[in-house]
């Protein structure tokens, strides 16, 4: 682990208004982050339920793409088996919805650690692939632009979309990137031999390996190609699930991602326990890692370990503020957190660790 310099709880669900009278807002979380001219701007994850309960019934929302607004779909409960707090399954079709559904708010800080009171914009799902909703955007400045990469949601799965803005106060959507099952999207930020390059997280069905995080390039960021395997999961603190978290940073050693990791293991029950762990990448080869598998950082204040799916420290932003970083996080899938960390400091690497894990050339 690394020391915290600094940690606070910047947003929680009670804060925000609902984007509509029946609906609840539950979770204020996974936020993009990204400093601009004006501040620190981040794009938070909204997720809300309908407000009405009706004894027996399960309400599941999506969008009506026309109307631009939230429709539920009331199903009885024995209709239903329940997958975990946040999906259930239809026992006629096997086929999943989620309980809540989900869009971005642009919310800003003059320093990035204490959210600015002011009028939230709200981009709603507004294509056919983000009708059960949009998800854990993740902000990389490239060539004067703000790039956007989100999860969107439909009865085709979990998709990865890219949006971009110079102001985040209009945007162009240009539709998905990675098809599903794909998330966990993140852009570097500058082109590395003439070419951009993502992390990205594929979801197959059948379990042939652990969980990996994939790497692929492309000429336009629209078009991606030439993907192969990079990191897999270990044993240990992500053996359950692993996956890109924040935008890669440029350090004199190397491109620092921090990534997520789940401590599920096989045949558990429950969820798990997610953290934060470190990946250096060379600069020059992103296809070469450097260091990675050291878990950094855990659930511990009280907002990382109680709420909507407890023990969940899942970072999606990332900034530079002199010496130090603020690596901003769901927290228990219900609030938005920011912890700071020393920048030097995460470039040691901790060898009294027996890390281990996998770098997957495909081909080899």
């Amino acid at each position: 682990m690394r020391p915290r310099l600094f940690s606070s709880c910047l947003l929680t669900p009670g804060q925000l208004a609902p984007s509509q009278q029946d609906m609840r807002v539950v979770g204020a979380f996974n936020p993009g982050a990204v400093t601009t001219e004006q501040g620190v701007v981040l794009l938070i994850r909204v997720a809300e339920a309908p407000r009405q309960i009706r004894p027996g019934f399960v309400g599941l929302p999506h969008w009506d793409l026309e109307a631009g607004k939230i429709v539920i779909d009331w199903l009885a409960e024995q209709e239903l088996i329940v997958e975990d707090a946040r999906v259930v399954k239809i026992k006629e079709t096997g086929l999943l919805r989620l309980t809540s559904t989900s869009h971005l708010r642009v919310v800003r800080s003059a320093n990035g650690r204490q959210i600015e009171p002011s009028e939230q914009q709200i981009l709603r799902p507004s294509l056919g692939c983000e009708s059960y909703g949009i998800e854990d955007p993740r902000i990389t400045p490239i060539d004067g632009h703000f790039y956007i990469t989100y999860v969107a949601v439909s009865p085709h799965g979990a998709a990865t979309a890219l949006a971009s803005t110079l102001d985040f106060s209009s945007f162009k959507f240009h539709g998905p990137i990675f098809c599903p099952e794909n998330k966990d999207v993140v852009l570097f930020p500058e082109r590395i031999g003439g070419q951009y390059f993502a992390l990205h997280r594929p979801t197959t069905a059948h379990d042939f390996s652990r969980p990996e995080i994939w790497l692929a390039s492309s000429p336009d960021l629209l078009h991606w190609g030439k993907h192969q395997p990079l990191l897999g999961s270990s044993a240990g603190w992500d053996c359950g699930r692993i996956g890109a978290g924040t935008p890669p940073i440029r350090t004199r050693e190397g491109w620092l991602v921090i990534y997520h990791g789940n401590d599920k293991g096989e045949g558990e029950s429950g969820i798990g326990s997610y953290g934060a762990g470190k990946l250096l990448l060379d600069l020059d080869q992103p296809s070469k890692i450097l260091s990675a598998g050291e878990q950094i950082l855990a659930p511990e204040m009280e907002y990382e370990c109680l709420g909507f799916v407890p023990n969940v420290v899942f970072p999606t932003g990332i900034i530079q503020q002199e010496d130090s970083l603020l690596i901003y996080a769901g927290a228990a899938d219900t609030a938005t957190c920011v912890v700071e960390l020393g920048l030097a400091d995460l470039l040691i690497s901790d060898t009294s660790q027996n890390w281990r894990y996998r770098h997957l050339p495909i081909g080899e």
